[in-house]
């Protein structure tokens, strides 16, 4: 079996389709396109988005991550205040949500969830079932747009806080604190 375990940004020479909750496993068995079987092994916390490549531990293989298409609730809002409300409102549960501004307002996506589909329609947004590729926001702590690379080539080292997520940095305590 194909062992995946740094990433690279050199060119694929191969694709393994995952959805969202794959992504964010560090351990995770797949079957390539080509029909090769591989494991990923990544630091926990660590997660994946579409575009991502893996390199093979004996350096025979580049792996390009695909976002896989899945079934996914999309809110569209005809404001961008309402935009804003139903985003507030979901990041207010810390759902996993997905941005895609429109002239008018936008549209948000978030993974099946009949209660918060109700919840954005109460709100007065338009709510449909779709299947698409789901890439939501990394969160404040994380590289926007989604495609932050965690530990890999070229990373400088981030080290802010991400909760759960890989590098941790906490805040000194009072007592640490020296007066100036």
């Amino acid at each position: 079996m194909l062992i995946l375990n740094r990433r690279t940004d050199a060119a694929a020479t191969d694709t393994v389709a995952l959805a969202y909750d794959e992504r964010k496993r560090s351990r995770l068995k797949v079957t390539l396109a080509s029909g090769r079987e591989a494991g990923i092994f990544l630091e926990r916390g660590d997660h994946l988005h579409g575009g991502d490549r893996l390199a093979a531990e004996d350096g025979s293989a580049v792996v390009e991550i695909v976002a896989a298409p899945e079934r996914l609730i999309e809110a569209s809002a005809d404001s961008p205040l309402l935009f804003a409300r139903a985003a507030y409102h979901l990041g207010n549960r810390h759902v996993p949500v997905q941005l895609l501004p429109t002239a008018q307002g936008g549209r948000l996506r978030f993974q099946t969830d009949h209660v918060l589909a109700e919840m954005v329609r109460g709100l007065g947004c338009a709510v449909a079932e779709t299947e698409a590729p789901f890439q939501p926001e990394s969160g404040a702590y994380g590289a926007h747009g989604g495609h932050h690379r965690h530990g890999g080539e070229g990373d400088e080292g981030n080290d802010l806080h991400d909760p759960g997520h890989g590098p941790h940095r906490s805040l000194p305590k009072i007592h640490q604190f020296k007066p100036r």
